[in-house]
């Protein structure tokens, strides 16, 4: 009876260890942009659009955090997007300024041209999305 025991104990110690790891599982899924204010929407096939390009200043960008995107315009009329997670440790990048991605977490500082460490201790560039202009909106995939 003692190995029935054992047995029925590891059972019940399993399902215990699963049971906790269904919330931690959940919290690793993609976020639901619906609280997110910038305007920005996600559709299932993992796009955002509109974007107005008034909205990304020339020489600059905008971070749309609820969508883990920044969006930035090099020289006028060229629009480029990159993933906002720093290569760094995944902190999320924060602004857009002296024409640098930055993220607040170790100074990590990115080109708004083509996404490249220019500081900080990221080993790589973000990567680099799709981005589709039509009209005065800004699609990123």
């Amino acid at each position: 009876m003692t190995d029935t025991n054992a047995s029925r104990r590891n059972v019940i110690l399993g399902v215990a260890a699963v049971g906790a790891a269904v919330p931690v599982i959940a919290a690793c899924g993609s976020s639901d942009s619906s609280g997110d204010k910038t305007g920005v929407t996600s559709s299932d096939g993992g796009s955002s659009a509109g974007i107005s390009t008034s909205e990304i200043p020339v020489g600059g960008g905008k971070v749309f955090a609820g969508e883990e995107i920044v969006v930035t315009q090099p020289t006028a009329g060229v629009f480029k997007a990159f993933s906002a997670v720093c290569t760094h440790q995944g902190c999320l990048v924060n602004k857009v300024e002296d024409k640098q991605i930055q993220c607040p977490c170790h100074f990590s500082h990115y080109s708004i041209t083509d996404g490249s460490v220019e500081s900080g201790p990221a080993p790589k560039p973000l990567p680099e999305k799709t981005v589709k202009v039509t009209g005065d909106t800004i699609t990123v995939s």
